[in-house]
């Protein structure tokens, strides 16, 4: 019986203990930290072995194969050792993708890809038996053991991508590349893109490959490292000739000499960014045959995600925008570039060695005021004080929004978008969007 390590006993860990228990293997779940007890009890009643707040190394070395959870950096004495000892570590991605048979959709990026992925579901759903996993959602692996969808959209990270050897989806999407998570990757952008692209390495020709040709980072990068998979760009400025681009406010996407056209004038989501995000599912959704019809009227009736530029409330004219989900520059420039009225702006959070000069000319043109809620704002203090006449620092939420509630003119907006990690203040990006709303409701 081969034995399954599993390090980390979140949603990704006890799907796949799940799966691999079903399986045959021999399981153990072992978390430095806390496992919740939501979980704890699934793995109980299930009988699988596990330990929290420690990890028990003869009980981890002896593995045949560990899936760690994408939090932990391979950096770690544990997981070098574990290497160092020919042991395979995956992820749950790599895990779960061996157990089925499904066409699988994989989406990366640093931004966009939750959207994406979101919407490509959305989609698809009305005429395809299709799960959604990844970083999104129920586990992977907990859905190939209880599910067996014919089709995933899988919203996949560079983390996650960093422990797949041997998966390969029919279609990958890459949205776009931009600096992100550079402590994990040694502060080199350029391990964090090859990262972003291990998506397409096992791809053949059979495959596709979709991706943002106005990126320059992406495009540059295929040009010296091209992939087996046929390529389906997508652009907003130029034509193209197999892909999808913008014409006069219609989306015209190309497959085999194949036409589709759609309007994006009725298109739920608003932004430059989200007609990009939008080509990428339609061009996924034309690839696997779904009726033009539906897809303009799934693109007409979906309204994002949670946390990411969502509008919560309008108080005294004032409307309230919660995009916790910006844990970037990039996500943040989005988020100001969409802004049409004055802004009262809630940024910071962990730093993850930020560069915010393109954020500059927003900052100069649409902010009328910066909110740092943050452990340590030193970094946009600098950066920000000399651009807006109000600049001040806090590290509660309640206070934050309190703060711009008294700034805040009629017309105005109030963005929360931190272009930063959560972890300094808050357990997660979601847990920060929840206080969000919670104080906005409550003034």
């Amino acid at each position: 019986m081969k034995r399954l390590v599993i390090l980390g006993g979140g949603e990704s860990g006890v799907g796949t203990a799940l799966l691999g228990k079903a399986k045959g293997y021999d399981v153990f779940v072992s978390d430095k930290g806390i496992i919740k007890q939501k979980y704890q009890d699934v793995l109980k009643n299930n009988e699988i072995d596990w330990e929290d707040q420690q990890h028990t190394e003869n009980k981890i070395l002896n593995a045949d194969v560990v899936m760690k959870s994408p939090g932990i950096p391979s950096k770690v004495d544990l997981v070098q050792r574990l290497i160092a000892a020919n042991v395979p570590v995956i992820s749950e991605i790599e895990f779960a993708s061996k157990f089925t048979e499904a066409t699988i959709v994989g989406i990366t990026g640093s931004n966009g890809k939750t959207t994406t992925a979101s919407l490509t579901h959305h989609i698809l759903k009305q005429e395809l038996d299709v799960g959604l996993a990844g970083n999104i959602g129920d586990s992977f692996a907990k859905q190939v053991l209880e599910k067996h969808y014919e089709n995933y959209v899988l919203e996949i990270s560079s983390f996650q991508l960093d422990d797949c050897l041997n998966f390969r989806p029919h279609i990958a999407v890459i949205t776009n590349i931009t600096p992100d998570h550079l402590d994990r990757y040694d502060y080199k952008f350029e391990n964090y893109i090859a990262s972003k692209f291990r998506i397409a390495m096992n791809q053949k020709s059979s495959d596709y490959l979709i991706y943002d040709a106005d990126d320059s980072v992406i495009t540059s990068w295929l040009y010296q490292n091209p992939v087996q998979s046929t390529l389906l760009p997508f652009s907003l400025i130029k034509s193209i000739e197999n892909g999808a681009f913008l014409e006069k406010d219609n989306i015209k996407i190309t497959i085999d000499n194949e036409q589709i056209i759609m309007p994006t004038k009725n298109l739920a989501l608003e932004g430059k960014h989200n007609i990009k995000n939008a080509m990428a599912a339609s061009t996924v959704a034309h690839l696997l045959k779904i009726r033009k019809q539906t897809i303009r009227e799934s693109l007409e009736n979906f309204h994002g995600v949670e946390h990411r530029l969502e509008q919560v409330l309008k108080i005294n004219k004032v409307q309230y925008i919660n995009d916790s989900k910006a844990t970037n520059v990039n996500a943040t420039y989005y988020a100001l570039e969409s802004m049409e009225a004055p802004t009262v702006w809630i940024v910071g959070g962990q730093d993850k060695g930020n560069d915010y000069t393109e954020l500059f000319p927003f900052v100069n043109e649409k902010v009328k005021a910066i909110i740092c809620l943050g452990v340590d704002n030193e970094k946009l203090m600098n950066n920000f004080s000399s651009m807006v006449d109000v600049i001040v620092e806090t590290q509660y939420m309640s206070e934050a929004v309190k703060i711009a509630y008294k700034i805040a003119e009629s017309g105005d907006n109030v963005l929360l978008s931190p272009a930063c990690a959560s972890f300094d203040l808050f357990e997660n990006y979601e847990d920060r969007g929840r206080q969000f709303k919670d104080a906005v409701r409550n003034l």
